[in-house]
């Protein structure tokens, strides 16, 4: 299984900026979709954006135009460049990779992202 480990979250002021990194452990990093969830208490866990193999793009309608996923296979790492943050971003972000020809899931711990004043 892929061990997943997430950085760079925090507090942030609104309209502020956050990058959040996830290591992957493993070395097929190129076989799998990485992808960005998060999860506010009561709440349902949702997408936020994910990114194929062969790094296309996809986002949640509330954060298009503001965060951009990417993943560097040199580094086995996915991130996402979080921009003009809002309060309502604020939640628990988890990364997830998945490989569909192998059907493997992994998540990481998750990392809290705060936005504030």
């Amino acid at each position: 299984q892929v061990q997943l480990v997430e950085s760079g979250g925090g507090l942030v002021q609104p309209g502020g900026s956050l990058r959040l990194s996830c290591a992957a452990s493993t070395t097929r990093f190129a076989a799998y979709q990485m992808a960005w969830y998060r999860q506010t208490p009561g709440h349902q866990r949702e997408m936020v954006a994910k990114i194929s193999p062969g790094s296309n793009p996809e986002y949640a309608d509330s954060v298009k135009a503001r965060f951009t996923i990417w993943r560097d296979h040199a580094k086995n790492a996915s991130f996402l460049d979080m921009n003009n943050l809002r309060p309502e971003d604020t939640a628990v972000y988890y990364c997830n990779a998945f490989n569909l020809p192998m059907n493997r899931e992994s998540w990481g711990q998750g990392i809290q992202v705060t936005v504030s004043s």
